[in-house]
């Protein structure tokens, strides 16, 4: 499985980032290290959507808080970035592909990156990193 985090992004030119506690949804509580990821820029905090492409160095699971019954899981991780992104891949790109059930790798993004507005850790399919792939 591939991921996607969308997050804060102080510098998207670094090398290395650190994502601490980040929420995982559609199974990103599964990265583990050595897994590939797809980074993007949260717009929400003033970035630009997808700049990178990395390698998760480090993960570590949160433990779950004693007594609340509903909890997101969480994690930190740390990524090595490997490429740069040279194609504009975002929220604006990707609005149009709003037909949930059509399967594209477009609409997929569009779903778990974008139908909320929260920043997370997502694991994506085949189909998707193969179309991300053609932004580098």
């Amino acid at each position: 499985m591939m991921f996607a985090i969308k997050s804060a992004i102080a510098d998207p030119d670094a090398e290395t980032f650190a994502f601490a506690a980040q929420k995982t949804m559609y199974g990103g509580k599964r990265i583990a290290a050595g897994d590939r990821i797809y980074l993007f820029a949260s717009e929400n905090d003033g970035g630009a959507g997808l700049f990178g492409k990395g390698v998760v160095t480090s993960a570590e699971p949160m433990a779950k808080l004693p007594g609340v019954e509903r909890q997101t899981p969480r994690v930190s991780i740390t990524v090595g970035r490997t490429a740069v992104a040279k194609r504009a891949l975002g929220r604006a790109e990707l609005k149009a592909f709003d037909a949930w059930g059509d399967g594209r790798p477009e609409t997929e993004l569009n779903f778990k990156l974008y139908r909320q507005a929260t920043n997370k850790i997502v694991g994506i399919s085949d189909e998707s990193a193969a179309f991300l792939e053609r932004c580098f």
